[in-house]
């Protein structure tokens, strides 16, 4: 009996879970910050470098991240072909254009470590453009974690007795 109880906790301790964050007005970085924490598995008790004990990663909203800044325009992805007058170079804005979900796919790949097991982590990321999931992926989620920054309330937001109870600071 007790090494059916140990089977299951084993399998319990290893099992990959499922978790959302959601990429609504978020920097890139900070949401590939918090991805690779769970790619990795880093988060649990039983984590050594050469197992791969990660959990999968679901970030939805992409298409509408944030950057500080003038980032949009300023911030250059590169990459080259190989031959000679191959170097390629893309704004953000341009990318985001082109795919929405590359811009957070690139920081997410670029923050894992450089060995063999950053493909297979990168398996593991699912991104989405938009709030819509697949229905076997949203039965999957376990948990949704915090976004790493928070987003302020717009003007329209505000009920009417947050702004009467909100103090003057000068009147007319």
């Amino acid at each position: 009996m007790a090494s059916y109880t140990k089977a299951a906790q084993q399998w319990a301790t290893f099992a990959r879970a499922w978790y959302l964050i959601d990429g609504k007005m978020q920097p890139p970085g900070k949401l590939a910050a918090v991805g690779v924490i769970r790619l990795q598995g880093t988060h649990k008790p039983v984590y050594h470098a050469l197992s791969d004990c990660g959990d999968h990663v679901v970030i939805i909203n992409t298409r509408h991240i944030a950057f500080s800044g003038n980032k949009w325009e300023q911030k250059v992805y590169s990459s080259h072909t190989g031959y000679p007058g191959g170097l390629k170079q893309v704004t953000a804005t341009q990318l985001h254009l082109k795919d929405p979900t590359a811009i957070v796919k690139l920081a997410i790949y670029r923050m894992l470590p450089k060995n063999l097991h950053r493909r297979t982590m990168m398996q593991r990321l699912h991104l989405f453009p938009e709030d819509v999931i697949p229905e076997d992926i949203r039965n999957n989620l376990v948990e949704e974690l915090a976004q790493p920054r928070r987003i302020p309330k717009r003007l329209d937001e505000y009920t009417q007795e947050e702004i009467d109870a909100f103090p003057m600071l000068w009147t007319p």
